[in-house]
């Protein structure tokens, strides 16, 4: 039975305008000069640097229902010209401003030159002398090297793919001559291993010999888990060395590369070049705050369309190509005047965010001590400066902060909160400082256990269970006691 029922709904939906917003804010700066490039490109009524005069009004879209899709017919006669033009030279959506920090030389990123990792290696196969297949199978072998140096599949997988993708039909055994005759010989040395012992065991092998040299092959071949584990005592008396012998070992192995393809110079890998969105100074004992000013780019309307709605309005026959024009350019001048507006709005909300950071961890900023950081999480910022969370979290997630100690993701500056022994609430940064320098000035010949390491901490008035202290040893990327341990 078919019934019908009248239902009202309360929905909220964010506006396009709104969604560009949150793009913008979400983006750090060199993202964002990529994104005001790819918009200057499809918007040809943006523009940027400075017009000698008639720029185009703030109030562009005023003569326009707001409720028109771009989809409908408008009438070019009803557009009133004059509500577009203006004389003034400095229009009031001028995105620059005064209050952005002086870095307005380009800083280009340098690119490496050279031959690549795979290339080089690739090269130094025209030293060998082996027939086609063998050729064949070695060039694969290369091309199977991820970026650290490994060979990380089976030898029988790389037969089955030598048949599949190069018709090059072969066995194992032939595979495993090549890898060891020509692939693990090329340099850097070690390269072309298919695990850690191996690349280790490569290393020493290419190395001069001598007593300690052959001990430590030895070790690595025979006795490598109890060597990584760090079984000192089982080692010494396996070999019958003494403690003095087996740190000569301990020594010549943490000498040698554990991943030699990281190591060479033409990787083609380039270091991540991180641009400060935000630059923090002390001055005269006060903290200064700037946003980066190629944050706030001058955008205006380009002059072109400026003097194409001139044409129209002193034009006395206006013929229906020109009115299709004026429409075409009334959604052009509608998109830049939204996206100029966004990025106002994305330049005011990250300074304030910032700022609001600034002064909640202001003691931080003005001595560079971690162990001042307060407790501080999102909704915090959010409430001070009456935005949402996610808008916090977008500005925290994907920005860097200049400092006078470095410069900082700023989401570092967030932390959960804990309660000391006299029950104030003290930062989990600050306690993962603490458990760091205990770590650090442990005797490294008997490490300190997670429950003494607990145990530690609460004497020093932070009470905290053992698991807790493993986490936050994980999160400090620091192993378990018994593999800080050192002869």
């Amino acid at each position: 039975m078919l019934k019908q029922s009248l239902q009202y709904k309360l929905l909220q939906k964010l506006s396009p305008q709104q969604i560009q917003l949150m793009k913008l804010i979400q983006l750090p700066t060199q993202a964002f000069e990529e994104r005001l490039k790819q918009e200057i490109e499809e918007n040809p009524a943006l523009d940027t640097g400075k017009e000698d005069s008639d720029s185009i009004d703030d109030d562009l879209s005023n003569e326009f229902d707001d409720n028109d899709d771009g989809n409908e017919k408008i009438d070019a006669d009803d557009i009133n010209i004059d509500e577009y033009l203006s004389d003034d030279e400095t229009p009031s959506y001028k995105t620059q401003a005064n209050n952005y920090s002086a870095d307005d030389e380009e800083k280009n990123v340098p690119y490496a030159a050279g031959t690549s990792f795979h290339q080089s290696l690739k090269d130094q196969l025209n030293t060998f002398n082996f027939n086609d297949e063998e050729r064949a199978i070695a060039e694969f072998l290369v091309g199977s090297i991820d970026d650290s140096g490994y060979i990380r599949r089976e030898i029988i997988d790389l037969v089955d793919d030598l048949a599949f993708s190069e018709n090059v039909f072969t066995s194992e055994e032939k595979v495993l001559a090549v890898l060891r005759k020509v692939v693990q010989n090329l340099d850097p040395i070690g390269v072309g291993a298919r695990d850690l012992k191996e690349c280790l065991v490569i290393q020493l092998k290419a190395k001069d010999k001598n007593k300690i040299r052959s001990l430590a092959i030895d070790i690595l071949e025979n006795a490598f888990d109890h060597f990584v584990k760090k079984h000192y005592k089982k080692l010494q008396e396996k070999y019958s060395i003494s403690e003095v012998e087996l740190k000569e070992v301990n020594t010549e192995i943490s000498k040698l590369n554990p991943k030699p393809g990281s190591s060479y110079a033409g990787n083609n890998k380039f270091a991540e070049q991180i641009v400060p969105d935000f630059s923090i100074k002390i001055l005269d004992g006060e903290l200064d705050l700037t946003l980066n000013s190629r944050n706030a780019p001058e955008m205006q309307i380009s002059r072109e369309y400026n003097n194409m709605l001139k044409g129209y309005q002193e034009s006395t026959v206006k013929s229906k190509s020109q009115k299709d024009a004026v429409f075409f350019i009334k959604q052009k001048l509608d998109s830049a005047k939204w996206f100029i507006d966004a990025i106002k709005q994305r330049q005011q909300t990250l300074l304030v965010t910032m700022n609001s950071i600034m002064q909640y961890q202001y003691d931080y900023f003005l001595t560079g001590d971690e162990l001042k950081l307060k407790p501080m999480i999102l909704k915090d910022i959010a409430d001070q400066i009456k935005m949402d969370v996610s808008t916090v979290s977008r500005v925290a997630n994907s920005k860097y902060v200049s400092t006078p100690y470095g410069t900082k993701l700023i989401k570092e500056f967030f932390s959960e909160s804990m309660k000391n022994d006299q029950g104030e609430d003290v930062s989990t940064k600050e306690i993962k400082k603490i458990l760091e320098t205990v770590i650090t000035e442990e005797n490294k010949k008997k490490p300190l256990t997670d429950e003494k390491l607990a145990a530690i901490l609460k004497e020093k008035g932070y009470p905290i269970a053992r698991r807790t202290i493993a986490k936050y040893r994980e999160q400090l990327d620091i192993p378990v006691a018994r593999l800080r341990k050192e002869i």
